[in-house]
C-alpha cells in the first residue's frame, strides 16, 4: 500500500517520466490499444481517463490543459474529435487494462491499455 505517493516514480526523474506517459497517452489515442508493462498500464490509465474527461467537456480551458500533456496535434484532434464522442453518455472508466502475459527476459507483467467500447 502506497501511502502519500501519489504516483510511481517508475526509477525516473520529473522530465522523463512526464515525457513517458505524453508518450504513452498519445499512442493510447491514436491506435486504440497499447501493451507495457502493468505499473507503467495502471499510470497511463488515470491521465488517460482525466484526458478523456477534459475532451468530454471540450471548452477553450480543457482544450488548453490537455494541449499542457499532448503536445502532438494529430493527436489532440482524434482526441476532440473522435475518441471524446464515444463516451458522450459514460461518467468515467473510459479505459481498461487487461494482464496479458509475463515478459520473457525480465519476467516483467505485461498488460494491455484499450479504450472500452
Amino acid at each position: 500500500m502506497m501511502l502519500g505517493v501519489a504516483t510511481r516514480k517508475l526509477n525516473r526523474d520529473t522530465g522523463e517520466r512526464k515525457a513517458l506517459f505524453r508518450d504513452l497517452v498519445g499512442a493510447l489515442i491514436l491506435h486504440g490499444r497499447i501493451e507495457t508493462t502493468l505499473a507503467k498500464a495502471k499510470e497511463t490509465k488515470k491521465i488517460a481517463d482525466s484526458v478523456v474527461d477534459l475532451a468530454l467537456r471540450g471548452d477553450l480551458q480543457s482544450r488548453r490543459r490537455a494541449r499542457r500533456l499532448l503536445t502532438d496535434p494529430k493527436v489532440l484532434g482524434r482526441l476532440f474529435k473522435e475518441v471524446a464522442p464515444k463516451f458522450q453518455k459514460g461518467r468515467g472508466g473510459y479505459t481498461r487494462i487487461v494482464r496479458t502475459r509475463m515478459r520473457r527476459g525480465d519476467a516483467a507483467e505485461m498488460a494491455l491499455v484499450e479504450f472500452v467500447e
